[in-house]
């Protein structure tokens, strides 16, 4: 009973993507002049010959026979180039291989699954708005063609380049905190918004040890804590780190995550240190990641958008089967759902330091984790994609589970507009649902 409680629920929550049934369907059966207009050729010359044939109308039985295989001959034909077309086009095409599986509208298909998120105190968002946007990305594709690291692979693609180049630039921070630097490109993105503004990276290893196999990037107004002299940002006297570059303001600092690690655990040390404004690069959906995220903390029954059936025969099931055929970071219930339909996280687990550490954790305990996160949440914003797939031409994430993008599907000419048609199709495929958050403490 309790199950299919939960199956009915799934199913009202989202809109119908993919089936027939609806009321152009029931006009379309009851309009004769709409099935006389489709009628085949060969059934044009059947009807004709019956009225003039001599005898009533009876056809020969070998007339009949010859109908019958001319009919089949055609209908190979067509069959045959129709998939001959959506197969080939299917190989490069994303749109075409929607197509391909039934699914008509691309604009539609983003969020078809649900897009959960983590609900406010106040229920504040942010200031922005999809005009600014366009603004920012206009002014960024020029800057982002100025980039030192060309080839970014494991690291940030042009999606969340431009989310952190926005909300750094937005912001005006005194100071920029980023943990987790690998060659330095997001180094080198936070410069590019704030030319003048310090920065404090924390990485395992310094970027300048890139320098001798490829392109990397070293700031000169940046303080490494990296290499040798690398602290962990939990462990870091963040007082005394404040007090050395004269800020007494904490919400004037904007602190950058790209560490794989617990985001429940960072947003928890972030808020001990006092900080307000956090971006999480890696803010992975349910189902995939190496470390626990607010995206997997939120994505609750009682939030719009999430909450999942583990239900084999589900809509859910059907559908996220058929999406693993044309997008390869799509996930279905089996890597979904773990021992006991647990499909909270990853599989019922909390993964944290890049998947060195998974860890089972009930439905009770993730729950009580989304009631904190709630508690001390002023704004979520989580960045849409740039543009759809049939402009960016990206393959990896699925857009049903990813808000509406700022330049939607269909909308060439602005996408032209903006510059996005001179960058190479490889840096869409980065995007991994990065958040924006502001935070304070829970009221006693």
């Amino acid at each position: 009973m309790a199950g299919k409680m939960l199956e009915r629920v799934h199913s009202l929550r989202r809109p119908a993507q993919f089936g027939g049934g609806g009321e152009d369907d029931a006009e379309d059966a009851g309009d004769e002049s709409k099935t006389r207009k489709h009628m085949s050729v060969v059934m044009r010359a059947t009807n004709y010959l019956t009225r003039t044939l001599p005898g009533g109308g009876c056809l020969c039985p070998l007339f009949l026979v010859l109908s019958f295989l001319l009919l089949l001959f055609v209908t190979s034909l067509v069959i045959r180039s129709r998939c001959s077309v959506c197969v080939g086009s299917s190989a490069y095409d994303p749109v075409s291989r929607m197509r391909f599986f039934g699914y008509e509208d691309p604009d539609s298909d983003f969020g078809s699954l649900g897009v959960p998120w983590c609900r406010s105190k106040h229920g504040k968002t942010v200031e922005w708005t999809s005009k600014d946007l366009l603004k920012g990305l206009e002014e960024f594709v020029p800057i982002y063609e100025t980039r030192p690291i060309k080839n970014n692979m494991y690291g940030m693609g042009f999606d969340h380049s431009f989310g952190l180049w926005f909300v750094a630039r937005w912001l005006k921070p005194d100071l920029m905190i980023e943990s987790g630097a690998f060659k330095g490109h997001s180094t080198w993105v936070l410069r590019q918004a704030m030319p003048d503004k310090p920065i404090v990276s924390l990485s395992p290893r310094h970027p300048e040890k890139y320098l001798k196999k490829g392109p990397a990037y070293v700031d000169g107004n940046c303080t490494y804590l990296a290499g040798k002299e690398f602290v962990d940002f939990g462990s870091l006297n963040w007082g005394s780190v404040m007090k050395k570059h004269g800020i007494t303001d904490l919400s004037r600092v904007l602190v950058f995550f790209d560490d794989h690690q617990n985001e429940l655990k960072r947003l928890k040390q972030a808020l001990k240190a006092g900080f307000r404004h956090l971006v999480f690069e890696d803010n992975y959906d349910t189902g995939t990641g190496d470390h626990y995220s607010l995206r997997q903390i939120c994505d609750q029954f009682y939030i719009r958008g999430g909450g999942h059936s583990c239900f084999k025969d589900s809509d859910e099931a059907r559908i996220r089967s058929r999406r693993k055929n044309f997008w390869e970071k799509a996930v279905d219930i089996k890597e979904l759902c773990g021992p006991g339909e647990a499909w909270w996280g990853v599989r019922g687990h909390m993964r944290d330091d890049f998947n060195h550490s998974n860890k089972a954790i009930t439905y009770t305990e993730h729950f009580q984790n989304s009631r904190f996160v709630e508690s001390v949440l002023d704004v979520y914003w989580e960045l849409p994609p740039v543009a759809g797939p049939s402009l960016t031409h990206q393959n990896r994430y699925d857009p049903a589970r990813a808000p509406t993008p700022i330049v939607e599907d269909g909308r060439f000419g602005l996408f032209q507009r903006l510059g996005l048609t001179g960058l190479e199709n490889s840096v869409f495929n980065g995007y991994t649902q990065m958040v924006y958050l502001q935070i304070s403490a829970q009221k006693s």
